[in-house]
């Protein structure tokens, strides 16, 4: 069973940077495609970033992009999402996912889940 540990989410001031980590086990070896999505209250859960299983794509959503950076480490199974230049919209509850396969950065795509991490922006 693939487990997903999230960290680094906090208070941060518009235009401040946070970086989220996730933490990844259980993958026996396999290639895994992994993502960032949030949540914001009353709001679906969306895609952020996310990485293929090749790590040769990352895709950002438009919101996020040249903001957002997500990085892999496979030797040590985690993945890193460093946010800057945090906007009013960006709050949210962020999650780190994971599938074998993941087609496309949306929640529908992905099978294994951490428990999220909270992100704030305020002044």
């Amino acid at each position: 069973q693939v487990q997903l540990v999230e960290s680094g989410g906090g208070l941060v001031q518009p235009g401040g940077s946070l970086k989220l980590s996730c933490a990844a086990s259980q993958f026996n070896k396999d290639y895994y495609a992994l993502g960032w999505f949030r949540q914001a209250p009353g709001k679906q859960r969306e895609g952020v970033s996310c990485i293929s299983t090749d790590d040769l794509i990352t895709w950002y959503s438009d919101s996020v992009k040249g903001r957002f950076t997500l990085s892999r480490d496979s030797v040590q199974n985690t993945v890193t999402l460093q946010m800057n230049s945090l906007r009013p919209e960006d709050p949210g509850v962020y999650y780190c996912a994971a599938d074998k396969v993941g087609l496309a950065c949306v929640p529908r795509e992905y099978a294994h889940w951490g428990q999220g991490t909270q992100v704030t922006v305020s002044s």
